[in-house]
């Protein structure tokens, strides 16, 4: 018994101590832009960081200094200001071969306002895009400015998965992310590149018993050619449905990502006035979750008017009160995947824009616990990811990297 006790007592020791925080771990400091949202990297063994600029520029961190020169500037097209502009930006898979990167921005001009989802290449300069390459993959209305999403990454499968809010205003006025006949308020999966498209179903038109031709592609004025819906998507062969669609029942999912270890999507969702939440979909999934707004915030009810009661939500692994750090909008980051920090292994970070507390949480169970690194106070605008697995802060217009100091 008293040896029982003992490895109880020590095995205890063992886990606070790998819980806890490395006293030592801090941010540092790298640079400023004006008015960064995403930090990027392309996945070509450079070392490189692409920094999104929310006016519609995209600048490149060569490790040592922010170069003069912009890798693309399409500000022209883009819209910004709130939440406008130049929201989301990742590189395709196979970036080191074909060049092509893809970008998610709000439109100037006709259809103003309106979500875009556009592909372009590189030149034959590695730290310059052709600006002129651009291809619109789809484009989406947004009958409101606001809760436009913006981010955007290829999954562990090939797929482009691309974040959309619910169309904005206030309380989702027209349930758009639970109608499954828009592509607001979703999660959507979708094939860009010909090396996945063996595995797709091609979805203008089809033939459905009973019901005709059906077109059940929701996207807007594509390229010809330029995505399909891959032909396991929840909702590829339903009648009535987006097939884009991969999960729904979301107000505003602004910053997400994929465990790049496990392939595990978490998705920081940014709730109305009293709860936001981080979502947890494994590597696993088949899709078609529903994480419950507007019927739900959080794990709350929030307006069940138009909800039938027989839904099957899937509940936030963190829901947190806005009133416990003045919080108002959450902003998802990062599971680490480092070398530099051993302690954080494994640890998802998030913050939240006006509550500023930089949150490291253990990813385990229905719901996770986390632990607080420090108070930044109001400014933060997102996280970012290298190549290597290292975490940055988006803060105001500073990009800082974790470091142990």
């Amino acid at each position: 018994m008293k040896n029982f006790l003992l490895f109880l007592i020590i095995s205890l020791i063992s886990y606070s101590a790998y819980s806890a925080l490395p006293a030592n771990l801090q941010r540092q400091l790298l640079f400023s832009a004006n008015e960064p949202i995403a930090v990027r990297h392309a996945g070509d063994g450079s070392g490189r960081l692409f920094i999104v600029e929310q006016a519609g520029t995209i600048k490149i961190w060569d490790g040592t200094n922010l170069l003069a020169t912009n890798f693309i500037d399409i500000s022209s097209k883009v819209a910004s200001g709130g939440e406008r502009g130049l929201l989301g930006l990742d590189f395709d898979p196979n970036y080191s071969t074909n060049g092509y990167f893809y970008v998610y921005y709000t439109k100037n001009g006709a259809n103003f306002g309106d979500t875009i989802i556009e592909r372009y290449s590189v030149s034959v300069d590695a730290n310059s895009a052709d600006a002129t390459s651009g291809q619109v993959i789809m484009r989406v209305p947004q009958p409101f400015s606001n809760h436009n999403g913006g981010d955007i990454h290829f999954g562990p499968d090939g797929y482009l998965y691309i974040g959309l809010g619910d169309g904005g205003s206030g309380g989702d006025p027209g349930n758009r992310a639970q109608s499954l006949t828009t592509l607001l308020g979703k999660i959507l999966r979708i094939s860009v590149s010909p090396a996945v498209q063996t595995d797709v179903v091609y979805k203008d038109s089809f033939e459905e018993p009973g019901f005709g031709a059906i077109t059940n592609t929701c996207g807007l004025d594509s390229t010809p050619g330029s995505y399909t819906v891959p032909s396991d998507n929840p909702f590829a062969n339903t009648v009535n449905t987006c097939a884009e669609i991969w999960s729904y029942g979301l107000r505003n999912p602004y910053r997400w990502s994929f465990d790049k270890q496990t392939g595990d999507l978490i998705m920081g969702d940014v709730g109305q006035n009293l709860y936001e939440e981080v979502n947890f979909q494994p590597a696993s999934s088949t899709g078609a979750e529903n994480y419950g707004w507007r019927c739900r915030e959080g794990a709350h009810d929030f307006d069940t008017s138009l909800c039938t009661g027989n839904e099957v939500f899937t509940e936030p692994v963190i829901d947190l009160p806005q009133a416990s750090n003045n919080g108002c909008s959450v902003m998802g980051g990062y599971v680490y995947r480092g070398s530099a920090i051993p302690a954080i292994q494994g640890l998802y970070i998030f913050s939240d824009f006006c509550g500023g507390e930089i949150n490291f949480a253990t990813p385990s169970g229905a719901t996770w616990s986390f632990e607080m690194l420090e108070d930044v106070n109001f400014g933060t605008r997102g996280f970012g990811e290298d190549e290597a697995g290292e975490i940055y802060h988006i803060f105001n217009n500073d990009i800082y990297k974790f470091i142990l100091n």
